[in-house]
């Protein structure tokens, strides 16, 4: 079967050569993640190398059934956000291990499936309000930015007012602004891969200046044993991981749900009423989370950044697939992978950060009782350093003051039930 069949380029209007060329353009504007993701779920003990392995076989995996189930071109990977969720909050914040929070992630990758499957994932979808959606976005940014910023040594612990300037003199911290407004003036102009320069840009300074060692660019694959298959299901079944199984769900449904509809009106999939196109995409993205969660990597999901390769003229799962072929070739550069310093990949998650903060522009700040819930979900996650406990107090505060303000009836019955489970939550497990 070729190509032109197999995924209907005459169709969609295309051919292979734009598809194939979508597809690098996709990809050169995600594959930070491929340096990132080690950094941050190697600070929870897990191998660096291993992860590495994880996150380019989960995103090759994951675009491929995007490619094949949905024929969109869509490129997935494991999801900025919940991998801090994971390792920062989960792990590290609330003391739980590694292969726990595989366990979740697993566990929600199955809920989501049945959701989707079921269309109570397009209800609760439905039932969120737009400002409490967008809120979560910023949210999530602030929390990618204190991660970044102190990742950077830009921010410091300080006993005094929590949190100072930390040593601007310092190497690291110079690097890391300079990555940082390299970044920006390369995505400014429009460069394909802005985020992706910026770190190698970084990195490349500081092996010159002594502070890395070079340790060459292609070698052989590592091994992914460490973290193949040793996610702990009964672990993360325990009372406590409720919510954290709650609200991994709910960031996947909110962020890959909105990605996906974006992406498929930017690029004409849901022209003359094809929604079965988008039930396809929703559900080779389901797929793909336990994919992930058995490789030893956190949520994988689909990447707004797959707009450049639509942009590009990508129409279909050739796009997606050259994607996914580019992720393994990716495996053949883990020596580059483990020398990428933290200051190097800080400049990066504070830039994407940046940009998630745009979503406050959504919020209704008219309205009280829009603008309150949606300012505490903001705030909370990164002044607690967790987006589970933002998401929490969103959401209560959204039901709450809708109810004592005498405008309940405008509360969707998915937002009572998930603000009774937060409430749930804060009653079982307090210290959580």
């Amino acid at each position: 079967m070729s190509l032109q069949s197999l995924f209907k380029l005459g169709e969609h209007g295309t051919d292979v050569r734009t598809e194939v060329m979508a597809g690098v353009t996709t990809f050169l504007t995600m594959s930070y993640i491929i340096f990132v993701n080690p950094s941050i779920l190697s600070t929870t003990g897990m191998d660096h190398n291993a992860v590495f392995v994880a996150t380019c076989l989960a995103a090759a995996l994951g675009t491929f059934i995007m490619a094949f189930v949905a024929n969109w071109p869509v490129g997935l990977a494991p999801g900025m956000g919940l991998n801090a969720f994971f390792a920062f909050t989960v792990v590290k914040g609330m003391g739980f291990t590694w292969e726990q929070a595989l366990g979740a992630v697993f566990i929600s990758g199955c809920v989501f499936v049945a959701l989707t499957i079921t269309g109570v994932r397009r209800w609760l979808v439905e039932g969120i309000p737009k400002s409490l959606r967008s809120a979560i976005a910023a949210g999530i940014g602030m929390f990618l930015a204190i991660i970044a910023l102190s990742g950077a040594g830009i921010v410091v612990a300080n006993p005094a007012t929590k949190v100072g300037l930390g040593d601007l003199h310092s190497l690291p911290v110079l690097l890391a602004a300079l990555g940082f407004l390299l970044i920006a003036v390369l995505d400014y102009f429009r460069l394909r891969g802005a985020i992706l320069i910026g770190i190698l840009a970084v990195t490349a300074a500081s092996m010159l200046l002594g502070l890395t060692h070079f340790q060459g660019i292609v070698s052989a694959p590592p091994s992914i044993s460490p973290t193949l298959f040793r996610l702990d299901i009964p672990g993360a079944l325990r009372g406590g991981f409720f919510h954290i199984i709650l609200v991994f769900v709910l960031v996947e449904i909110f962020d890959a749900t909105g990605t996906l509809t974006g992406l498929a009106r930017k690029a004409g999939l849901l022209d003359g009423g094809r929604e079965e196109g988008l039930g396809r995409a929703l559900f080779a993205d389901s797929l793909a989370i336990f994919s992930g969660s058995l490789l030893g990597t956190s949520s994988t999901t689909a990447y707004i950044e797959s707009a450049s390769g639509v942009q590009a003229g990508g129409r279909t799962g050739l796009t997606a697939l050259t994607v996914g072929v580019l992720f393994l070739a990716a495996l053949f550069f883990a020596p580059l992978a483990a020398v990428v310093p933290p200051w190097a990949t800080a400049p990066a998650l504070l830039y994407v950060a940046g940009l998630m903060m745009r979503e406050l522009l959504e919020i209704d700040w008219s309205d009280v009782t829009e603008a309150v819930p949606s300012a505490l979900a903001a705030l909370v996650m990164p002044f607690t350093y967790s987006i589970a406990n933002g998401l929490a107090f969103g959401f209560i505060a959204y039901a709450a003051l809708k109810l004592f303000t005498g405008r309940a009836r405008e509360v969707h019955p998915a937002l009572w039930v998930v603000a009774a489970l937060f409430v749930l939550r804060f009653v079982l497990f307090p210290a959580d």
